[in-house]
């Protein structure tokens, strides 16, 4: 009976998945045609590709004139990311947790304007936060660019994990305090493995916007030896008589292959955001 209900649950799905192929299909059809396109050339006025050539992607042995080297702007990039992840992993899981389990005087107000910052956009901001980085020594660094884009990031982290752990059952805490475990180990070692979805879905989403950000680095980081991803792309098509937009080309597909391996490897993980925590 059990399979038989697992067979046509599967067959009930199939339309579903046509459709949904169907529908993204013009999308992967850009995306081959545009890695295609970055490893050949075509004749003008002609779509097919003519001949192979590698010379699009001389940037990754090549460093471009006036251009920092691809492999700085990379590794500055992965170190943007990650540290911006960590530091809204570290802090939204503990002020999450405070926020929702402990009786924190004027919590509501706290809750509300955590939601207040987070709807105030970056670029509303971005003059403030240039004078206090210049003052403090920070403007065109990498830490002071982390510092800011965490801060934004925050809130939403906070508000999320809040409403994750609201969902963990305090009879799994009662049953580590009873047992003589302090609040952190109680925390640690038995709430926080109950949201583990949720933290890596935050953590997911947390390196996916710092990897795209754009407006923050480029304005507060715009140095050559501290540059990202996004600045060095858009540098590439910032003389418009005087470009080459095949090297654009390949270097976005460059920027985007890891974005691509993320939602292959981690889409399940990415939905989880959506659900609530572990109960039992």
């Amino acid at each position: 009976m059990i399979e038989k209900t697992r067979v046509s649950a599967n067959f009930s799905s199939v339309p579903v998945v046509l459709l949904l192929g169907l529908l993204s299909l013009p999308l992967v059809l850009i995306y081959a045609y545009l890695f295609i396109d970055t490893i050949s050339n075509s004749d003008a006025g002609s779509l097919v590709p003519s001949e192979f050539t590698l010379q699009h992607w001389s940037f990754l042995w090549e460093t471009k004139p006036g251009k920092p080297n691809i492999w700085l702007v990379t590794l500055n990039t992965f170190v943007f990311t990650s540290v911006i992840t960590a530091v809204i992993l570290l802090v939204s899981s503990m002020a999450g947790y405070v926020l929702s389990r402990l009786n924190v005087p004027a919590r509501g107000f706290f809750l509300a304007g955590v939601m207040v910052l987070h709807a105030f956009p970056s670029v509303t901001l971005i003059i403030a936060i240039f004078i206090v980085l210049q003052y403090l020594g920070l403007y065109n660094s990498l830490l002071g660019v982390i510092l800011v884009k965490a801060a934004i990031d925050l809130p939403l982290g906070i508000w999320l994990m809040k409403g994750f752990y609201d969902t963990v059952p305090w009879e799994i805490e009662m049953a580590g305090i009873v047992d003589g475990a302090s609040r952190f180990t109680v925390w640690r070692r038995l709430v926080l493995p109950q949201i583990r979805p949720a933290v890596m879905a935050l953590g997911l989403f947390s390196f996916l916007s710092g990897w795209s950000e754009f407006i923050l680095p480029q304005v507060l980081a715009p140095g050559a030896q501290v540059q990202v991803l996004s600045v060095y792309l858009a540098s590439l098509i910032a003389d418009d008589n005087n470009f080459d937009f095949a090297t654009f080309k390949a270097v976005g597909v460059f920027y985007v292959i890891p974005v691509l391996i993320l939602y292959v490897f981690f889409q399940k993980h990415l939905m989880n955001i959506y659900g609530g925590g572990t109960k039992g």
